[in-house]
């Protein structure tokens, strides 16, 4: 079926929210942020798009943003193949990172704006990952607060507010806004379509026939059902082997990974080492 093309923002300004396949974590830590950052700022010189706000959760991130010169669908192409070729090398997986293509849906009144605004800058508390605005340091939020940031175009929206102090004070506002969320669409990968995928790449049809492989080949197994995007509880149900023993094995080859690769990590220029705590984005 043919995909349909976006609806066009009156004002050129779109919420996106980009997400892990199957709700997969697409940062297990802040290196990986801090990649996806690096990332963000150099697609932004090439492609030329303001950013007025972004949020970067566990598996998924939510953007405020205006593109200039490029389309969102190239926007979002760059950002997504750069960043998944370095993560699955990285965690020595394979296929597709992002669910489908982005989300999107245009913002195209002020009011929806500052609502937007609002949403974003809280995501991270309202996740649990702050106590309070501008503990957690993957948002805007700072930018705006401190006036410091390097990468978030902060003007539009101050002026819109009249000036900060008055922005600031309507982001920590109590609230039950409502906008696009991860939690519209169901993204699981479904049971059967799980089992399909086992009996895929096993030729086993059941646990007993699975239990009768030998266990190098049952780990090699499991380590590809993992990078299938099924989760370890669906894994542990089709074949039969424990979650802890699936953690294990899944970390193991992790663990080798990262030593093998760990030269390959990094490109020219960008300290992935070297997170500076103090950088406001």
């Amino acid at each position: 079926m043919p995909r349909t093309a976006r609806k066009l923002s009156r004002t050129n300004i779109y919420h996106v929210m980009l997400r892990g396949v199957n709700r997969q974590n697409i940062f297990e830590e802040d290196e990986d942020r801090y990649y996806f950052m690096t990332v963000l700022r150099k697609c932004k010189e090439i492609s030329g798009f303001k950013l007025h706000a972004f949020a970067l959760m566990s598996n998924h991130i939510h953007l405020l943003i205006e593109p200039t010169d490029e389309s969102l669908d190239m926007i979002f192409k760059r950002i997504g193949t750069r960043y998944a070729i370095w993560f699955n090398r990285k965690y020595l997986r394979s296929g597709h990172l992002f669910q489908d293509r982005f989300r999107s849906e245009n913002v195209e009144t002020e009011q929806y704006y500052m609502t937007v605004l609002r949403y974003i800058l809280q995501n991270p508390m309202k996740a649990g990952l702050e106590n309070s605005l501008g503990i957690y340091r993957w948002s805007s939020y700072l930018a705006y607060k401190t006036g410091q940031g390097t990468l978030t175009d902060t003007e539009f929206a101050i002026h819109l507010f009249g000036n900060r102090e008055i922005l600031i004070e309507f982001v920590n506002q109590s609230n039950e806004d409502t906008v696009m969320d991860e939690q519209d669409h169901d993204w699981r990968l479904r049971d059967d379509s799980a089992k399909a995928i086992m009996q895929r790449i096993t030729q086993c049809e059941s646990i007993e026939e699975f239990q009768l492989l030998d266990q190098s080949t049952r780990k090699d197994y499991v380590r590809r059902l993992y990078q299938e995007k099924l989760s370890m509880s669906q894994i542990s149900k089709l074949t039969g082997v424990s979650k802890a023993t699936i953690s294990r094995t899944v970390q193991l080859k992790k663990l080798e990974a990262e030593e093998m690769e760990a030269p390959l990590l990094s490109e020219p220029g960008i300290p992935l080492y070297l997170v500076n705590s103090d950088i406001i984005w």
